[in-house]
């Protein structure tokens, strides 16, 4: 019986690592294949048992000229039908074939800062009602076919809904944000990476903490071992990009050119839109003593470094 690997109830596929290129929904039918390789010995049984019972002739040469350069040809139709019975049953076996299709996915992460800094208003009515309706007008005219992701950060970052072709979920991400104090730009970029290159193993906590957990909770699942990485060129990778939306002052967290340099390193273009005025503005419409400047100089390098 031919393999197959792996099983469901009722449909058979190859296991993930097999490297299994076709496989039989119906394999049992496969084993009818052992009784068509008896019917040739049954031919060549009933063949000479046919022989036993031929007709004398006077002359042997008369036979012999007779059935010269036919002898194969009787055996043909039964050759010919041997094979369109083994044809029928590998068919009645189902025999389906994984053949891997090129996708061009492509992915869009958007960073947003939601610091207390974003609620200055020298940009009207503020920075952060500014970007929300910045970032909307761009899902309203981006093409259907790309993801897009959301991670929001302040002191820390986290995803706010990850790479999904739903714009209204991600829209309802951009509608429910929470300021919190304190901006970690460069945590930003590096969770969006991680979001991009989950085989990477990119882990925000190992860079802030500067070493990796001994240990780690029983409800935690093994994750396996992250893949080799190699730098490539910077803005050469075509099917994904950060936007970064923000007004660029960090105050905590991992430094925004080291994390704009492992975007990088993975050929990520980090296209920046500052928020805010290089003059800035002295407070909040509440009172509270913010004075934010837009750091220009920083989110230019970062758009610099990545092609952005």
């Amino acid at each position: 019986m031919l393999p197959y690997c792996g099983e469901f109830p009722g449909v058979r596929i190859p296991a993930p690592d097999s490297g299994c290129i076709m496989f039989f929904l119906w394999p049992e039918y496969l084993w009818f294949l052992l009784a068509l390789a008896l019917l040739p010995a049954v031919y060549i049984w009933l063949l000479k048992r046919r022989d036993r019972g031929a007709l004398r002739y006077s002359s042997v040469g008369i036979v012999r000229e007779a059935a010269a350069g036919r002898q194969w040809r009787r055996h043909l139709p039964p050759a010919l039908l041997l094979l369109a019975c083994s044809g029928l049953l590998i068919a009645a076996a189902r025999p389906v074939a994984r053949v891997p299709l090129p996708w061009a996915r492509s992915s869009i992460m958007l960073a947003m800062d939601v610091s207390l800094s974003m609620r200055v208003t020298d940009v009207k009515p503020n920075r952060l009602v500014a970007a929300q309706e910045a970032a909307k007008l761009f899902l309203r005219d981006l093409p259907k076919q790309i993801e897009v992701g959301l991670v929001t950060f302040a002191g820390s970052s986290q995803v706010a809904q990850r790479a999904t072709l739903d714009r209204a979920s991600v829209i309802a991400g951009i509608d429910g944000f929470q300021m919190q104090m304190g901006t970690a730009v460069g945590n930003a970029i590096v969770l969006c990476l991680a979001e991009l290159f989950p085989e990477q193993g990119i882990e925000l906590g190992d860079m802030n903490f500067g070493s990796k957990p001994q240990g780690r909770s029983l409800d935690d699942k093994a994750k396996p071992p992250p893949r080799p990485f190699t730098p490539v060129a910077p803005g050469s990778y075509a099917s994904a990009a950060i936007i970064l939306l923000s007004d660029g002052r960090r105050t905590t967290g991992v430094d925004t050119l080291a994390a704009a340099k492992m975007a990088a390193d993975r050929g990520v273009r980090v296209h920046v839109v500052g928020l805010g005025t290089v003059e800035g503005d002295a407070s909040t419409p509440d009172g509270m003593a913010i004075y934010m400047k837009l750091d220009e100089p920083t989110l230019r390098e970062v758009a610099r470094m990545t092609g952005g």
